[in-house]
C-alpha cells in the first residue's frame, strides 16, 4: 500500500491542484458575475422594449461604476415588453425617478444597464419600478439600413423590361 501511494504520489498532488483550482474558478466566476446576489439587495423592476444582450448577472452602472446588476428577466404579458429585475446595492440612494437604458461598452464590447439618477428626493426602494427605459440598438439592423441606403442614391441601373439589351446581336 505504502509503495501504491508513493508510486503514485505525484498524480494524487496534481489531482488535487486541479479541484482546488476549479473551485478558486467557480468561486470567482459567481463574484464577478454576479450569480449570488446580495441579501440586502434593493429589488427594482423595469420595463424595456427591447433587451437584447443582457442576461441575468449582466451589470448595472451609474456612471460607469457597477452599483448592481440583472436578477432575471421576463416577458410582461399585458405589454410585451421586458420586464427586468434589477438588484441594487443598497448603500448607492438612486433618487426614485431615475432612468434606465441598455447600452454598451463600444461597438464590440459587452452589454450593460446604465442608470441615470434622477433629482427626486426620495430614493428608489424594494419594488419600484423605473418607468423611464431605453431598450437596447439593433447594430446589425442600422448596419443594414446603413449599407441599403448608401447604395441607392446616385447608382444607375439597367431596367429589366429593356429587352434591346438582353437580345443579342443578329
Amino acid at each position: 500500500m505504502k509503495s501504491l501511494i508513493r508510486e503514485n504520489g505525484a498524480e494524487a498532488l496534481v489531482g488535487l491542484l486541479v479541484v482546488l483550482l476549479a473551485a478558486w474558478f467557480v468561486l470567482f466566476a459567481l463574484q464577478r458575475t454576479g450569480g449570488r446576489g446580495s441579501a440586502n439587495a434593493i429589488e427594482v423592476t423595469a420595463l424595456f422594449p427591447n433587451a437584447v444582450g443582457v442576461n441575468p448577472g449582466t451589470d448595472v452602472r451609474v456612471a460607469g461604476v457597477k452599483v448592481g446588476s440583472v436578477s432575471g428577466q421576463k416577458l410582461d404579458p399585458q405589454s410585451f415588453q421586458v420586464s427586468m429585475q434589477m438588484a441594487l446595492d443598497p448603500a448607492v440612494k438612486l433618487p426614485s425617478d431615475s432612468s434606465a437604458a441598455i447600452t454598451s461598452e463600444g461597438l464590440l464590447g459587452g452589454t450593460y444597464v446604465a442608470i441615470v439618477p434622477g433629482g427626486s428626493e426620495t430614493p428608489l426602494k424594494n419594488g419600484d419600478t423605473i418607468i423611464d427605459t431605453q431598450g437596447s440598438i439593433d447594430m446589425m439592423g442600422l448596419i443594414g439600413q446603413f449599407i441599403n441606403k448608401s447604395g441607392s442614391e446616385g447608382s444607375s441601373s439597367v431596367s429589366s423590361t429593356d429587352s434591346s439589351a438582353a437580345k443579342p446581336a443578329p
